[in-house]
């Protein structure tokens, strides 16, 4: 039993092009999903601001200041 945990050990350790390809789909992976969070954090920065400008707007000319 000893030598079956050390051999699956010494594969799993030693397996260089198995944990490359792992990390590899792991970095595109998070690579893909920071691209996604940073156009919809860009989207909503771009509609803030758009609302900020009107509520300015609205209130600088409003009557009731």
């Amino acid at each position: 039993m000893k030598l079956v945990a050390d051999l699956k050990q010494y594969l799993i350790l030693n397996d260089f092009h198995s944990v490359n390809e792992a990390i590899t789909n792991n970095s595109q992976l998070f690579r893909n999903t920071q691209s996604e969070c940073d156009k919809k954090l860009m989207k909503l920065r771009d509609e803030m601001a758009m609302d900020l400008y009107d509520l300015e707007e609205e209130y600088y000319t409003s009557i009731f200041k």
